[in-house]
Order: C-alpha cells, then structure tokens, then sequence
C-alpha cells in the first residue's frame, strides 16, 4: 500500500539493476607483475645511464652496498613463500583467511572428467593431482540429498581458457580468472567470460563485492549461518581465499554479509561467495587448516581453488 513496485523489487531483490551485474572497474586492480616489469625497466634505464659526478673508484662500494642490498631482498624472498593465512571469527563464527601474493599461482582444479558417470575429487586428490601447496573447494555441483558423486558442475566450468562444462549463452553467478590474473564476479554467460579472456572459472555465487561496495547494497545479502568458502583480491592483485567453519558448537556458521564484511576489512575489491556447507575446507601443506562439516570426513567436489608452489 505504502511502496511502489520499483521499492518492492529492490527490497526483495527481483530489481534488474542488481549490483551483481555491474561492470568491474579493472583499473582498481594494480597486478605484481605489471609493476615489477615497469620498475625493473626503470632500473635498467638508470643503471644504464652514466653518472659523470662519481670518478670511478667511488663506484666501487656502491656496486658492493647494492649486492648486499639484493642478496637480502632473495633471502627474504625465500623466507617468505608469499603465503599468509590468518584466523577470523565473529560472534557465531571463526575460520581462516589464505593471502595469495601472486595471482598468478591461483587456478581452478577439475577432475579428469565431467558427466553422469563421472565422480570429482576431494581437494586433497586434487591438491596432489595438480602438485600444488594448498586448497579449498570452489563451485557447486548437482547434489541430490547431499549425495552427489561432484561429476556434474553447477554452472559453468573454464579450465585453460576452455569451457569445460555449461552453456555459452547460459547467465551465472561465478568466480573467474584471467591470463593477467584478475579476478572476475558477478553474473555473466560462459561466452562473455571466455571473450573477457578468462581462463580458469567455476560457479556458485552471489557476488559478495564489486569495485569496492557490497553486491548487497543498503539491504545486504542475508543467508543463514553456515560453513561457507568465499574468493576474493585486494587491490594489490593479493588473492584472498576465506574458509568459516560451521554446524558446531565452536562455529555455528556465517552468513552472507558476514563474508561481506570480512572481505571488505581486508581490503577485497571484488568478492564472490563459493559453494559452502559440507564442502567448506581449506587445505595446506597437507593440513586441514578448517574442519568439515560433512559427518563422513572430507567431500569430493567438482572444482576446488588451487594454489602452485
């Protein structure tokens, strides 16, 4: 009586202005590697460029001061695998959160084969499959009563810049990224992500955070408590990978705005919620840094976020 329909379809979330499907301002992200390639050609052009104030004795130490300078920076390298996993928790949740320096060692893991008579692989397998140092699940999968095999994805599936799985013209909520290592989400169809040069993705949604700004808007995006798993990357081209636990009585679960704000307090420019519940798990250096939810020990999954050495 009191709200127009526009009013009515924002509140209950049926507008089709959704946050969701706003384009992504690919300028917010600044990429490692772009900036090492542009500071190291800095470098080369100084280094290049005689300096007729120094007399050539005086060169010497200098050269040595940058040597040490240098070897320290390679054994800090070394020190720090790029790798940093840190606790969150709220009132009714705890959990963890993995930072990825490099983009560019995140990827989606498949199993060797998709279909009916196909099965999916825990995140181990596929951690040990792929020879990589961690991992948590990623897209959803057809999963009736809780007994899906994870042969059949959710959505769609892009593994090295090919759609494995889906439709071309089909709309999804996913979580996908480039050759540049860029993280995309939101709703789109598989041929649009294969035209933005995506090249590994799965599905599940909704979008947590686009460009910044919550995907749910002044009205959030509700969800109960439960186990979740949730990708994002910060500004700086870092990858965050959040796990909660769930369905117990030290972690009863989060919800979707709960990811939201985690997200967004460690700087996430673009977010997108992952499937959760009995497949939330996070894996590293062969540790089960999260605890499962499902009551027979660790789920086969259709996808999982995986992390090189």
């Amino acid at each position: 009586m009191y709200l127009s329909d526009a009013e009515i379809e924002e509140i209950l979330g049926g507008s089709g202005n959704s946050i969701e499907e706003e384009e992504m301002d690919l300028s917010l992200i600044s990429l490692p590697n772009r900036m090492e390639e542009e500071t190291q050609k800095t470098e080369t052009s100084a280094s290049d460029a005689p300096d007729s104030s120094k007399k050539p004795d005086q060169n010497v130490p200098a050269a040595a001061e940058t040597e040490s300078v240098v070897q320290e920076t390679t054994q800090t390298a070394v020190e720090d695998d790029g790798i940093e996993v840190i606790d969150v928790e709220g009132s009714t949740y705890n959990g963890k959160l993995m930072i990825i320096s490099d983009p560019s060692r995140v990827f989606v893991g498949v199993p060797d084969s998709y279909g009916e008579n196909s099965s999916g692989l825990t995140v181990a397998s596929m951690i040990e499959k792929y020879d990589c140092i961690a991992g948590t699940n990623a897209g959803g999968f057809y999963d009736p009563n809780g007994s899906g095999t994870g042969g059949i994805p959710e959505g769609i599936v892009i593994y090295e810049g090919e759609l494995l799985w889906g439709e071309l013209y089909g709309s999804y909520s996913l979580a996908g990224i480039d050759a540049d290592g860029i993280l995309h989400v939101g709703l789109m169809t598989g041929q649009h992500a294969l035209d933005l040069g995506i090249q590994y993705a799965a599905s599940y949604g909704p979008a947590l955070v686009i460009n910044g700004k919550s995907a749910g808007g002044s009205y959030g995006l509700g969800g109960g408590l439960n186990p979740r798993t949730a990708i994002g990357q910060r500004a700086d081209g870092a990858i965050l990978l959040l796990v909660i636990n769930g369905r117990s009585i030290g972690s009863l679960g989060a919800t979707l705005d709960d990811l939201v704000e985690i997200m967004l307090n460690h700087g996430a420019v673009n977010a997108s919620n992952l499937d959760g519940g009995s497949s939330s798990i996070m894996i590293m250096d062969g540790e089960f840094l999260t605890s499962s939810a499902y009551i027979f020990g660790e789920r086969v999954v259709a996808t999982s976020i995986l992390v090189r050495k």
